[in-house]
C-alpha cells in the first residue's frame, strides 16, 4: 500500500478516517479553506507524483459546494503528477434526476459524470445508486457496491417477529423482493402519487401487512414525510410498528425529528453521509468502511469487485 493515498474532502472526514483504518494506512494531509470572496482553495501537504490517490466525498448537504471542492482537489491531484485519481463517492448527489420525466428538464446525473471524468477522474467506487443505469453515464469504471448485505447481517441478528418487506414504490420492489427471499419472508409495495418533490401521497398496498412487522427497504431517506406516510398507512391496515432501512440518510430541514414516530421502531441506515450527533435513540448506523476499504485493495492489489457481494 505504499503507493496509496486516501484523502478527505469535508463532506465525511469520519468515514474516510475509518477507511484508512480498515487499509492499514494514515488519511493524507490536504489543506482546504474558503477564501473571503467564498471561493475553495486546496493544497496537498504531501507528494502525490506516481500515487493512486482515492479521494473521499459525499455529494450531500451542502451538495454543491461538495461537488465543487471535489473537482478542485481532483484538478490539484492532477496537477501534482498522481497516477490515478480514484473518486469514493458513497452516495451520489443528482441522482434521482436521471432521466426526463417532463419536458425541459436536465438529466443532471449525467452532466455530473460528465463533469467528474472531464475533471481527471479514473475510477468511481459508489453505493446503492438511486438508479442502476447511472453507471452506463460513465466512460470509465465505475464500481458500484452495496450495503444490502450489511443490512441483511442486522436484520437477521434482529430476530424480527412475523416480518415483511415492505417497498414503499415500485421502484424499490426488485430490491424489496430480493430482500424478501434472503431473509425467508413475504413482501408487500406500496403504490404512491407524486404531486411534486419531496411530496407522496399512498393510495393502494399490495400485499398481505395485517399483524406482520414490515420492514420498509429504500435506498435514500430524504424528507422523512415519505416514510412517515408508508408507515401510518401501513398501521391503519393493521401492521405492527415499522423498521426503515436505508443506505443514505440525506435528512434534510426536520427529518430527524419527523423520523422520530411512534409507528417506527428502527431506522437502520449507512455511514455513507455524516450526521455525527444528531440522531436519536430509533437510529442505528451501520459502517461503510469495511465495505470500502476491501474494495479499495481488491482494485489496487488485483481480484474481483464481486466476491464482496453475499446476496
Amino acid at each position: 500500500m505504499t503507493n496509496i493515498k486516501v484523502f478527505s474532502g469535508s463532506s465525511n472526514l469520519p468515514l474516510a478516517k475509518k477507511i484508512t483504518e480498515q487499509l492499514g494506512i494514515t488519511l493524507g494531509e490536504v489543506t482546504i479553506s474558503r477564501q473571503q470572496s467564498g471561493e475553495i482553495y486546496v493544497s496537498y501537504d504531501e507528494s502525490l507524483r506516481n500515487c493512486d490517490v482515492f479521494l473521499v466525498q459525499s455529494l450531500s448537504h451542502p451538495v454543491n459546494e461538495h461537488l465543487v471542492e471535489l473537482l478542485i482537489m481532483m484538478d490539484a491531484a492532477k496537477r501534482a503528477s498522481a497516477k490515478t485519481i480514484n473518486i469514493v463517492m458513497p452516495y451520489y448527489g443528482y441522482a434521482r434526476q436521471e432521466r426526463k420525466s417532463a419536458p425541459r428538464e436536465p438529466i443532471s446525473a449525467k452532466m455530473v459524470a460528465d463533469v467528474l471524468t472531464t475533471a481527471g477522474a479514473n475510477r468511481i467506487i459508489t453505493i446503492d445508486l438511486h438508479a442502476d443505469p447511472i453507471q452506463g453515464f460513465f466512460e470509465i469504471t465505475v464500481d458500484h457496491l452495496t450495503a444490502l448485505d450489511t443490512i441483511i447481517d442486522y436484520l437477521r441478528s434482529k430476530n424480527i417477529v412475523n416480518p415483511v418487506v415492505v417497498s414503499p414504490d415500485a421502484g424499490r420492489a426488485t430490491v424489496a423482493e430480493k430482500l424478501a427471499g434472503l431473509i425467508d419472508c413475504p413482501f408487500a409495495i406500496m403504490i404512491k402519487n407524486r404531486p411534486a418533490h419531496n411530496q407522496s401521497e399512498i393510495t393502494h398496498i399490495i400485499g398481505e401487512v395485517e399483524g406482520m412487522t414490515p420492514i420498509i427497504i429504500e435506498d435514500l431517506i430524504d424528507t422523512g414525510s415519505t416514510i412517515v406516510n408508508v408507515v401510518e398507512a401501513l398501521k391503519k391496515r393493521g401492521a405492527h410498528n415499522a423498521y426503515i432501512c436505508a443506505t443514505h440518510g440525506l435528512f434534510s430541514g426536520n427529518a430527524v425529528q419527523k423520523l422520530d414516530h411512534p409507528n417506527i421502531e428502527e431506522i437502520v441506515i449507512t455511514d455513507t453521509i455524516n450526521h455525527e450527533g444528531e440522531y436519536t435513540d430509533k437510529f442505528v448506523v451501520l459502517p461503510m468502511s469495511p465495505l470500502i476499504g476491501t474494495a479499495i485493495k481488491i482494485i489496487t492489489e488485483g481480484g474481483s469487485i464481486a466476491t464482496l457481494f453475499k446476496s
